[in-house]
């Protein structure tokens, strides 16, 4: 009996135990393209179902991970906003003493205030596209969003009112 005909017999009867093309290649040594091609030269068909499961799970999967990281960019965000009108630390380390100075501030920086808002909008951004790929147009996804873009119109509002007092000062 030559190798050829051994493979092909030993890889009739694993296809026949309903083994994957991956597998009978592992167990044959072989890429699993070679067994692609063979068998559909012999007419035979792999039961693809339980790819088509694997296949779901990871998309839920992933679906998952991007809700978790939509409300952890969410959290993170709604924490700057809270805190965008509280007393802010600045500091400085060095000159030719090395020393530190510090003082605090009645509220952050406009720079760092426009930082904040920016950091706001590019969040609402990545939470919407987040939203409407895993609940296509959902009304729940809409209420969420409706919520932050109030937040974020607020904070805006708040930075303007200080840029127009400090203008005319």
């Amino acid at each position: 009996m030559t190798r050829a005909t051994f493979d092909h017999q030993r890889a009739r009867q694993l296809h026949a135990e309903d083994l994957s093309c991956r597998e009978i290649a592992k167990e044959l040594g072989v890429v699993p393209s070679t067994i692609s091609r063979w068998a559909e030269r012999e007419g035979l068909r792999f039961d693809r179902s339980r790819t088509a499961a694997a296949t779901q799970a990871h998309t839920v999967d992933l679906a998952a991970a991007r809700i978790r990281l939509a409300e952890k960019m969410l959290v993170s965000t709604e924490d700057m906003l809270d805190r965008i009108d509280d007393p802010y630390l600045v500091y400085n380390f060095g000159g030719k003493d090395n020393d530190y100075n510090e003082r605090t501030l009645d509220s952050a920086p406009v720079e760092v205030r426009r930082n904040i808002i920016a950091t706001a909008g590019i969040t609402f951004d990545k939470l919407t596209r987040i939203v409407e790929k895993d609940t296509g147009s959902g009304e729940a996804a809409a209420g969420v969003l409706d919520s932050f873009a109030s937040a974020l119109t607020a904070a805006a509002d708040s930075i303007r009112a200080e840029g127009e007092t400090s203008d005319a000062e």
